[in-house]
Formats: C-alpha cells, structure tokens, sequence
C-alpha cells in the first residue's frame, strides 16, 4: 500500500515537473520570437529593393524585389572598412587595458587583506552606481584641458569605467584560488611578476574570458562617448558611421537595412563564439 501511495506521489510529480517545464518552454520561445522578429525584417529588407520593401515588408524577396547590390553599396557608402579598423583598434586596446588592471588590482586587493584594501574595493563596487551623465560633462572639461579629444583619450576612459566591473568579477574568482600554489611558486623562486604572469593569470583563463567579452560588447556597441570624444572624420567608430550613415540616406532604408546588419554581424558572430565562455565563467566563480 506505502508503495502504491509513493509511486503515486511520484507520478503526480513528474506530472507537475513535465507540465512546468512544457510552459516554460512555451514562454521561452515567445519570447525568442519576439527578440529575433526585428532582426529578421532588418534582414529582409537589406535583400530588397526599396520598392519591394515598401510593398511587402514581410515578405521574401523574389526575382522582381531582390537587391544583390545592397551590400556592396553600402559598405563603400559606409566606408566600413575603415570604420570597422577603428572600431576593432578603440575595442581590442580598450579591453587589454581593461584586464590587464582590473586583474593585478584584483590580485593584491585580495591576496592583501587590511582595512585600505576593503575600502578600495568598496570604491570598486560603487563607482558602478554612478551614472555615465552624471560624469560626462566634468570629463569633458578635463578630457579637453589635457587634450585627451582623440582614440587615445577614448582608450584611457573606456579603461577607467570598464574597470570596476572586471575588478568585482575577477576578485570573486581569484578568492577561490588556494594560496598554497602560489607560495610553493614563491619557494620554487619565482619572483612577483613571475608569480602573476606565470601562475595567478593561467588560473583565471575563464572569467578573464567572460569580462573580455562582456567589456567588448558594450565598448563595442558604444555611441554616446565616442560621439563626444572623437566624432572627427577618420576617427569615427562603426556607431558613429551608421549614425551618420542615416542621416544622410534616411529615406533608403534598403541601404540603412543592410549597414545595419554589417554593423551588427561582427559582435553577434564574436558572441556566438565565445557565449559558452560566458555562461561558464559565471558558474565557475559562483560554485568553486
């Protein structure tokens, strides 16, 4: 009889569990139509023509509405390449800094334990309170008095408000660290910069990973400081150029449809790619 109640119990259960996984699955995939809908008619409409957009939105490009010619049109109008370059240069520098700091910042801050290194880390985390505009005009003053308008200057801000970020995730991972690896570094002769470079930064591969990416993302898809900044011909980032790029065709949204997506295409490919570090670099700092 107890077993019949317990097998009964059982099936209720996995009843239950199998019910709410079927509307979470449900719930999940609305929503993942709703996100790639938009992207799916900027798609389209970058295979059209602009009369074939304006007469079927939705609707597959035939013989009559389709625009190979788009593309190459756009990039040359764009100036893409060269925008692209810039964009790689202000990301790839930005984010290098980024760990490079955060990481020797994290290290000491925890490998140190004393009453300054909890109220710099306290400093760390709330920075991350404070709003970009309530900054951007005293940064501006200063940003111009020492003639820090240009791709270098950009560089050295996006350092310093990417920072905080990577210094809170790299701190949580680096405490999980055993210090006895790296005093029997220090009893086989390593010296500090060995002991860093050698053994410390080969341990955080993952999460130095994960706060690549994420950093890259935002410095990557950034518009309000390089509009600010560096808004001069030559130096313009690929959000600068789309920016631009609209305001001079806004009324051809076949060539505005497919700039979109040349812009879009480099950090959703790059995402792709490295996602799996993201989500592992997240489980791994919280579970160890």
């Amino acid at each position: 009889m107890r077993a019949f109640i317990n097998s009964h119990s059982s099936l209720n259960l996995n009843k239950k569990s199998f019910f709410k996984r079927f509307v979470l699955s449900i719930v999940a995939l609305v929503l993942g139509i709703a996100f790639m809908f938009p992207i799916y008619i900027l798609i389209l409409s970058s295979l059209k023509t602009k009369q074939g957009l304006m007469a079927n939105l939705l609707g597959f490009p035939d013989s009559q509405t389709f625009s190979p010619n788009n593309y190459p049109d756009a990039f040359d109008k764009l100036k893409y390449f060269q925008s692209f370059c810039n964009s790689l240069y202000i990301s790839v520098c930005s984010v290098a800094l980024i760990l490079l700091i955060s990481t020797m910042a994290a290290w000491v801050l925890v490998r140190y334990k004393n009453k300054t290194s909890k109220f710099i880390f306290g400093v760390f985390a709330l920075s991350m309170l404070v709003p970009f505009q309530c900054v951007m005009l005293p940064l501006m003053m200063v940003a111009k008095n020492m003639n820090l308008l240009n791709p270098a200057g950009l560089i050295f801000m996006y350092m310093g408000f990417g920072v905080s970020m990577s210094v809170l995730m790299i701190h949580g991972f680096i405490k999980n660290i055993p210090e006895e690896l790296e005093e029997a570094a220090v009893m086989d002769g390593c010296n500090v910069v060995q002991l860093f470079f050698l053994i410390v930064v080969p341990l955080l591969r993952v999460i130095l990973i994960t706060a690549a990416v994420l950093n890259l993302m935002w410095i990557w898809n950034d518009f309000l400081l390089p509009s600010i900044v560096i808004n001069k011909a030559g130096w313009q980032t690929l959000p600068l150029m789309t920016y631009s790029f609209f305001g001079t065709y806004s009324t051809r949204w076949d060539l505005a449809s497919a700039a979109l997506v040349m812009c879009m295409a480099p950090i959703v490919v790059f995402y792709l790619f490295s996602q799996k570090y993201i989500v592992s670099g997240m489980t791994d700092g919280a579970i160890k």
